[in-house]
């Protein structure tokens, strides 16, 4: 049976490798912590339409050796405002970029997309660092502190 479907191939790709501005980093001097940035002016594009979707994004790490630079998290997710893409790649986007950039223990992005035709979206994607053993926090802020 062949499927009717206004939305392409095309669309379902938009956006998920368009150029966005590098996501910086500086050295985290502590562990064990978790760090949440809460985004509630997110806007992007939906690639079908142009219209414009906006949404709370919600990014929650666990830093290991790298934290976040906040301004240039703030110019990467302002990229996102021309930009055409679904709602679900830019929450899988966003976390692949942060993952990239910090190699956090752990990480989650939840996009809560604000109310289209009577709908609103939910979406969570998450990173766990697979390792065979992870070092304890005393561990590692001994072994930072004594290579200082």
């Amino acid at each position: 049976m062949k499927v009717n479907r206004q939305y392409t191939d095309q669309h379902a790709a938009a956006g998920v490798d368009a150029d966005l501005p590098a996501i910086e980093t500086w050295p985290n001097q502590y562990s064990g912590y978790e760090i949440e940035i809460v985004m509630p002016e997110f806007t992007s594009v939906c690639p079908k339409t142009g219209l414009p979707d906006h949404g709370t994004l919600r990014l929650i790490y666990t830093p290991d050796k790298l934290c976040l630079e906040l301004k240039s998290l703030k110019m990467y997710t302002l990229a996102y405002r021309n930009l055409g893409i679904f709602q679900e790649n830019a929450v899988n986007r966003m976390l692949a970029d942060v993952v990239s950039a910090a190699d956090p223990v752990e990480a989650t992005v939840i996009g809560d997309w604000a109310p289209r035709g009577g709908m609103s979206t939910k979406v969570t994607a998450k990173y766990r660092r697979k390792t065979d053993s992870l070092q304890s926090a005393a561990e590692r802020n001994n072994s930072h502190r004594s290579s200082a």
